[in-house]
């Protein structure tokens, strides 16, 4: 960690490298919170990385040594997060006026975790976001996330279980964020 992170906009050729972001992420941070099933779960199910996040230029990545150590964004579409299923509205355009952005795929390495990388990513969502006329941020956070989120500001809307798609129901926080 000698060399500081860079903020940059995800490009499709650091697929790749944003997915074993996430693996690596989900298989260093959930242990503190879940068992082993989950984790193992949720190591299959949520590290997707999403493309059209990254067509729609809301995607952030942070990049040390050429390496991404952090990666997040935002999305004006109506998928709330990775792993949730393929829905029929997913890529339907959000009305800024009336509904939420959604905050998408946060993961961070466990060696750059806490040194305001997420807090970084989320003040450009909520920055880009607001600039797009939205007027709120809500995001599915996992127990890992949360934390940081109410850090941030976010505050809890429910408790809820996020079903996975080999019938492992993580626990989560539904969350929002004000952007007046």
């Amino acid at each position: 960690m000698s060399v500081p992170a860079v903020q940059r906009k995800a490009l499709r050729s650091d697929v790749p490298q944003i997915e074993a972001l996430m693996r690596r992420s989900v298989l260093e941070l959930f242990p503190a919170f879940h068992g082993e099933r989950e984790t193992a779960s949720a190591a299959v199910h949520l590290t997707v990385p999403d493309v059209v996040l990254i067509d729609d230029g809301t995607y952030f990545v942070h990049e040390a040594d050429g390496q991404i150590v952090a990666c997040g964004g935002w999305s004006r579409r109506d998928k709330l997060y990775t792993g949730s299923g393929a829905q029929p509205t997913d890529d339907r355009l959000l009305d800024p006026a009336t509904e939420p952005a959604r905050v998408r795929a946060m993961f961070v390495r466990g060696d750059w975790a806490r040194l305001g990388l997420g807090r970084a990513i989320l003040s450009s969502c909520a920055r880009a976001a607001k600039a797009e006329g939205f007027r709120a941020l809500v995001l599915m956070a996992t127990l890992p996330g949360e934390p940081l989120y109410r850090a941030f500001g976010f505050r809890e809307v429910r408790r809820t279980g996020v079903p996975l798609p080999d019938g492992v129901v993580l626990p989560g926080v539904s969350m929002e964020y004000p952007l007046d």
